[in-house]
């Protein structure tokens, strides 16, 4: 197998390329801190039936929820693992964690543990849609790509189809484009009007059928009903109480009620009542020409967003003046939301939700607590922003009818959004050297402060002192401001546990945390200069307004003192950095894959233990090609699949100089692709 190097160049530890922090979060690291705001710091004060019918409950603790691939069970084996780079332990292992863990490597693969099988589900520009052309390289259109499979997979949701044994919907994020790669001999200065339209066809999300086999954990696609495309030019409905905001008009839409298209959508999650839910993350990139903006507050909302200079990376304002600030200034207020998509119904109009709230949504996960209220938590991924709830005053309302669903679909629509204030138990234990407080954990509690109030007839009543009830819609990071959220170490993916009900954030990384004029440690953000990131464990009162918490993960080499794993012995753990997105298996273990590895070796997924006297052991399953990035796990008894993102996405590389051939080999393009992995 072929080796590539890992580079350590995005903000100077991520081993992110700087083509791949352009073209995915424009630049987010090399550019000041939107936040720039004086908030509170610690020192201051299933296997479930997931079908469109299904219906998942639970109570308090031991609730059903849904994300990040659903409530699946983990694959496994009888015979006992090593762990990590340590070797094998003396006890036999964690169900569902007996497998071989994967060392840290460089190769351009895929690599799975021994006794387990791989193949590609997708990849980018296979058909989605029956009459869609084969994928050829170097004769690209963009009617061609509103066919087939979009690029850059990140979220990936299997809903199985009720009544078709071993069928599922595959529903995947297409979060960005990266053109060099798309395109041969691409100028970056003068991008062409069908490259611009190829790029809007493959952002959004792909539906599609597919189907399993017998014996294996291998999905094939297959043409049906259901299958869709979503892209940059797809109809939205917009809800909630910024809808027909003067903030959200424009030329093409006077009400503020429609928007076209949805970009950069990161992760995600799966509904109760069938649907998905999509982030709308790095928005800011697609939009060009702020610095014509000449009033002050119009440029400080754009600039909290990270929405400035002049013209975009993209040049997309060339061909469309909706990405132009200076001729729509209100575009650019039609994203950053909360998107719902009904994949069981090919020409439903997919939905943006603003009683969410607006800024950059990693994802949306649902927890649904006894009674029926519905509990979505979101982070949103920046440097020193914030943590996010909704609670629902309508209930999920069980049932097969059309009316269920029709109902079911608006519960994101009324109800209460909450930014997250955390105090540490040990504030004056923190140096910003990761040293653990002398309790031996990094803990505290919580209190969720309420920012907007949306009642039944769609209206909103601002919670937060000076701002309106749309101004806290849609600049609702200014609002976290003004309440003194906790600044946190990029808030990606929030997963509720299915077993017992704690939720779990995944923080990334915050290399700017305690450098000059940023804020320093605390104690759920114990490190300056964090360039590994942690994992949070929340005991919530869901529904409610305080919750308990601690850190089970603080990531990085093990070999080093400022890493922890809930307390277990860390001679026995695989190495984890930059922890994104979360899943869960049905045993109740908590899986991790990972954007950045800042370690020297590529991005992976990895179990962790969360109960018992094997708290925060963490094994390797899998690693994805270098360059790669690893998105959108599923756990299930039959399989674990993930999506492999910009493989072999390089500084030196290109589409005319290609540094992976992954996953087809030879002198091929690399190309985003879905990866299925079983047990033999």
């Amino acid at each position: 197998m072929k080796l590539l190097p890992i580079l350590s160049v995005h903000d100077g530890s991520s081993s992110r390329s700087n083509l791949t922090c352009k073209y995915k979060c424009g630049d987010a690291c090399f550019h000041e801190v939107p936040n720039t705001s004086k908030g509170q710091y610690f020192g201051d004060i299933v296997k479930t039936a997931m079908s469109r019918r299904g219906v998942l409950r639970g109570g308090a603790m031991a609730v059903v929820a849904v994300g990040a691939g659903g409530v699946l069970a983990a694959c496994s084996t009888d015979e006992p693992a090593a762990t990590g780079s340590a070797g094998a332990t003396d006890t036999p292992p964690v169900d569902g964690v007996d497998f071989t863990a994967v060392a840290p490597n460089t190769e351009d693969a895929v690599v799975v543990p021994e006794g387990y099988e791989q193949g590609i589900v997708i990849r980018w520009g296979d058909p989605v849609l029956e009459g869609a052309p084969e994928f050829d390289f170097d004769n690209q259109t963009a009617a061609a790509q509103a066919m087939q499979f979009g690029f850059n997979n990140d979220f990936a949701g299997l809903l199985p189809i009720e009544g078709t044994p071993n069928a599922y919907l595959l529903v995947v994020n297409h979060e960005y484009t990266t053109e060099p790669f798309l395109f041969k001999g691409y100028d970056e200065e003068n991008p062409t009007r069908e490259q611009f339209d190829i790029a809007l066809a493959a952002h959004g999300l792909s539906v599609l059928q597919v189907n399993g086999e017998s014996g294996s954990g291998k999905l094939t696609p297959a043409f049906s009903q259901y299958n869709r495309r979503i892209t940059g030019t797809t109809e939205f409905v917009i809800t909630g109480p910024a809808a027909g905001s003067d903030f959200l008009k424009t030329s093409v839409d006077p009400t503020g009620t429609t928007a076209f298209g949805t970009f950069n959508n990161c992760s995600g999650g799966l509904t109760p009542w069938g649907t998905v839910l999509s982030g709308e993350e790095n928005i800011n990139q697609y939009f060009g020409n702020a610095e014509s903006v000449t009033d002050p507050v119009v440029a400080e909302r754009l600039a909290r967003y990270g929405i400035e200079g002049a013209a975009s990376d993209r040049k997309w304002e060339r061909f469309d003046k909706r990405f132009d600030i200076a001729q729509e200034p209100n575009e650019v207020n039609r994203f950053g939301y909360v998107v719902e998509v009904d994949p069981w119904d090919p020409n439903s109009t997919p939905i943006k939700h603003t009683a969410l709230g607006r800024f950059k949504h990693e994802a949306a996960t649902i927890y649904v607590t006894d009674d029926g209220t519905v509990v979505a938590y979101s982070g949103d991924d920046e440097r020193f922003d914030y943590m996010y709830k909704f609670v629902s005053s309508r209930k999920m309302m069980s049932g097969n009818g059309q009316a269920a669903m029709r109902h079911n679909q608006t519960i994101l629509d009324a109800g209460t959004l909450y930014v997250a204030v955390l105090t540490g138990d040990a504030p004056d234990a923190i140096d910003g050297s990761g040293t653990l407080p002398p309790s031996g954990k990094f803990a505290g509690k919580g209190e969720w402060i309420p920012l907007l109030r949306t009642g039944e007839d769609g209206r909103g009543e601002s919670l937060v002192d000076g701002m309106s009830a749309e101004e806290v819609a849609v600049f609702t990071r200014q609002a976290g401001d003004k309440v003194g959220a906790t600044k946190m170490d990029r808030p990606e993916d929030f997963e509720p546990n299915p077993v017992t009900g704690k939720v779990y954030v995944a923080l990334t990384n915050n290399t700017n945390r305690g450098t000059e004029g940023k804020a320093a440690a605390d104690e759920a953000n114990p490190r300056n200069k964090n360039k590994n990131g942690q994992v949070l464990e929340l005991e919530d009162d869901h529904a409610g307004t305080t919750f308990v918490w601690n850190l089970l993960i603080v990531a990085g080499d093990p070999n080093e003192a400022d890493t922890y794993f809930g307390g277990f012995d860390k001679s026995q753990v695989s190495p984890i950095s930059c922890p994104d997105n979360l899943a869960f298996d049905s045993k109740g273990n908590l899986w991790v894959s990972t954007d950045g590895n800042a370690l020297d070796s590529n991005d992976g997924l990895f179990a962790v233990v969360l109960d018992g006297d094997r708290r925060g052991e963490t094994r390797q399953f899998l690693t994805v090609p270098a360059g790669g990035e690893t998105c959108g796990p599923i756990i299930q008894d039959e399989r674990v699949v993930v999506a492999v993102q910009h493989p072999g996405e390089f500084d030196e590389a290109s589409a005319d100089n290609p540094m992976s051939h992954w996953p087809d080999g030879g002198d091929s393009q690399p190309r985003p692709a879905m990866v299925a992995v079983w047990k033999v």
